[in-house]
């Protein structure tokens, strides 16, 4: 099995289901998109405003350390997201669904026609807590790449899920429940608006 290090930014899909959400601009050429690449950068890294991106988004994001004490800062690997969703949280997370950044890869080139920020996030138990059940409604089979990348005059946001499947190995019966429930929600694709919100607003220039 390839190590988290060396597996690509986007994995492949061998199971459950996948999602491509993406929103693209078209600047008015390379130093503008210069600018907007650096601009969506900067603010797919600032996850503790994503809500404000984005417009509608209901789900919050909170930056935590690998501690899970929530920090102020840019994203870091080994961090985690503590997210709240509009739905009953699972007891193992403490009412959170819990996600922690296993990559970043930052290919910046201003001199080039080319550039690259992107992290992806799998889901893990509550870094507070000691049980080792996964804090979410994916299992930790899934992970969501979010990727902001520049080709010349055009920059695209994105959101990469794959894997994507309900987390029912959970020791807590309620939980087993709950995350079927809420990740079938998703699976269905009643969540593509969110992501396509949040694409969306990592990129708007404004």
């Amino acid at each position: 099995m390839k190590k988290e290090d060396e597996q690509p930014i986007v994995p492949d899909q061998q199971e459950g289901a996948r999602k491509d959400i993406e929103h693209t601009e078209i600047a008015l050429d390379e130093n503008d998109a210069r600018k907007l690449f650096v601009m969506a950068r900067n603010r797919l890294v600032n996850v503790n405003q994503w809500h404000e991106y984005a417009q509608g988004l209901s789900a919050t994001f909170r930056l935590t350390n690998s501690e899970g004490q929530e920090v102020s800062r840019t994203a870091e690997k080994g961090d985690h997201f503590k997210i709240s969703v509009p739905a009953p949280g699972p007891a193992s997370g403490d009412g959170y669904d819990w996600v922690q950044i296993e990559a970043i890869e930052d290919r910046s080139d201003p001199n080039g026609s080319i550039e690259r920020m992107a992290l992806r996030v799998r889901p893990a138990p509550d870094p507070t807590q000691t049980g080792e059940n996964v804090s979410h409604f994916f299992s930790d089979s899934s992970t969501s790449s979010f990727v902001i990348e520049r080709h010349g005059s055009r920059v695209t946001a994105a959101v990469y899920g794959r894997n994507e499947v309900p987390n029912t190995k959970t020791n807590n019966v309620l939980d087993k429940v709950r995350n079927a429930v809420v990740g079938v929600t998703a699976l269905l694709g009643l969540a593509n608006v969110q992501w396509k919100n949040l694409v969306t607003g990592l990129i708007r220039a404004r």
